[in-house]
């Protein structure tokens, strides 16, 4: 095991740093995502403009408990981080943190997330969210991420509860239009995931960790990334048949969607780290976009 030899002692440095140590542990930019796939479904639900409380109540508690899920895989991870360049100026390999005081708060993050989402929202909300984080942590983390090359195929439903999430803060069910945009982000996850993954390839073998375009190449890879970006245009297009969307939704996906396979056609034809992190990014506008898209929809509606 790969030991630190930086100074833990938080006593010893500023107030600013230490806390600043404890944010960037739950990877912020990975919770904002998460938040942009939440809310609209809750406005698609409401057929309108929620009470603010309530989407507060999923902002935060949804915020929560992502942090504590992404500061516990900190934790797993912590020697394997140490082997990566992407990864190991994170504050758990440069000593910038104790590893179980990191544990700690992000248990104490998502039972405060449960706490919040049952009270204010509904237990239904409050147990998806749980199901997410443990789901994230025992199933990806700890099961999948160092075993298969589908670890991020299966473990990619994480990350799409929040769709659920937003649904059932509302409606306090489960209906059809909220499993069709979880379906959206689990079938994005691969592909968005696998170019940063193509950027990093050496990263991921040196850290032993069988990513797609370690095990499978580069060319797999991107043909893969491609059948993916498909198959979530296609599920974007099949919410039009709920009746829950209307003709802004329809034109806004059928616009996004050829961007998001003309980006994956030109990554497979051009397969160099550059062009895969150019679509890492617009993978995350893509999908940011569609879910504005399902708001913007259900408000003018």
């Amino acid at each position: 095991m790969v030991q630190s030899t930086l100074p833990l002692d938080a006593a010893t440095r500023p107030l600013g740093a230490v806390v600043g140590a404890y944010f960037r542990l739950t990877k912020p930019r990975v919770i904002e995502l998460l938040l942009v796939t939440a809310v609209p479904p809750m406005i698609l639900a409401q057929r309108g403009m929620p009470a603010l409380g309530l989407i507060a109540a999923v902002v935060v508690g949804g915020a929560l408990a992502a942090g504590g899920a992404n500061t516990i895989n900190c934790w797993i991870e912590r020697d394997r981080d140490q082997l990566m360049r992407r990864t190991h100026n994170r504050p758990l390999p440069q000593g910038e943190i104790v590893p179980s005081h990191a544990l700690v708060f992000g248990i104490v993050l998502n039972v405060l997330a449960f706490a919040l989402l049952a009270t204010v929202a509904n237990v239904l909300a409050a147990a998806l969210t749980l199901s997410a984080t443990l789901f994230y942590v025992f199933v990806y983390t700890l099961w999948l991420k160092p075993r298969t090359v589908h670890n991020i195929v299966i473990g990619g439903a994480a990350g799409a509860v929040p769709a659920l999430v937003g649904w059932a803060a509302v409606r306090n069910d489960l209906a059809a239009p909220a499993w069709l945009l979880f379906a959206v982000v689990f079938f994005w996850t691969p592909a968005h995931f696998w170019a940063l993954a193509l950027k990093y390839r050496d990263d991921y073998a040196a850290a032993g960790v069988p990513m797609m375009p370690v095990v499978h190449g580069i060319e797999l890879t991107t043909r893969r990334i491609a059948a993916y970006a498909a198959i979530t245009v296609a599920l974007t297009f099949a919410l039009t048949l709920t009746n829950d969307v209307g003709r802004i939704y329809a034109t806004a996906v059928f616009v996004l969607g050829v961007l998001f396979v003309t980006r994956a056609v030109a990554l497979v034809r051009e397969p160099t780290p550059q062009r895969a992190i150019q679509f890492f990014g617009w993978s995350n506008v893509y999908l940011m976009l569609v879910f504005v898209a399902v708001a913007v929809d259900a408000l003018v509606r």
